[in-house]
C-alpha cells in the first residue's frame, strides 16, 4: 500500500467522486448523486475516503450505525479506483474505518450485505473477520422477490462479530 495513501472522514466536496467511484465500479447499486452528497454529510462519522498523493478520492467505504443496533456498523458500499484495485486498499480502508467507529462510538459488529458471487466482497469481508478473529453468520436479508424493481440477486448478510476491538 503506497504511503501517499491517506484514509480519512469524507466531506461534502468529495461526493462526486464517490458517485463516480461508485458508477465506474461495474458491481455496485448505483445511487443517486445526491445520495452520495447527502451520505458524505449526513454519515461521515461512519464512512471513509483513501485519497492519493494529490488529494484526490481513489477509493471509500460508506457505513452507518444500526439504529436498533448502536454498537453495529453497517456498511453500505465500498469502491476502489480500479488503478489502486489489488493493493489492499479495500481492506485499509475497513479496518480504519471498524477502529475509528469502536473508538469514538464502540463496536461490537459489522454487517454487510453481499450478492452471491461478488467474490470480491466475500474475500474482503472474510479475511476482516479473520483478521479481527470473529466468526461470520450468513443469511438472506432480502430475497429477489422483495426486489420491486425487477431481477435483482438476493442480499446477503454478513454479520461479523462479536469484535473484540478497542473502544472508547
Amino acid at each position: 500500500m503506497p504511503d501517499a495513501i491517506s484514509v480519512e472522514r469524507p466531506a461534502v466536496a468529495d461526493g462526486a467522486a464517490l458517485w463516480r467511484l461508485a458508477k465506474d465500479s461495474g458491481t455496485l447499486d448505483v445511487n443517486s448523486s445526491y445520495s452520495y452528497l447527502l451520505w458524505c454529510r449526513d454519515f461521515a462519522a461512519t464512512s471513509a475516503v483513501a485519497r492519493g498523493a494529490d488529494g484526490e478520492p481513489v477509493g471509500f467505504v460508506t457505513g452507518y450505525v444500526r439504529p436498533d443496533r448502536p454498537r453495529t456498523l453497517l456498511v453500505w458500499q465500498v469502491a476502489v479506483d480500479a488503478g489502486h484495485r489489488g493493493k489492499g486498499l479495500a481492506a485499509r480502508l475497513l479496518d480504519a474505518l471498524t477502529a475509528r467507529v469502536a473508538a469514538e462510538r464502540g463496536l461490537t459488529a459489522v454487517e454487510t450485505t453481499i450478492t452471491p458471487g461478488n467474490t470480491a466482497s466475500e474475500r474482503l469481508f472474510t479475511s476482516y473477520a479473520a483478521r479481527h478473529n470473529a466468526p461470520v453468520e450468513r443469511e438472506v436479508l432480502f430475497g429477489t422477490e422483495q426486489f420491486p424493481d425487477g431481477p435483482h440477486d438476493p442480499e446477503v448478510l454478513y454479520r461479523i462479530g462479536p469484535l473484540a476491538l478497542p473502544s472508547a
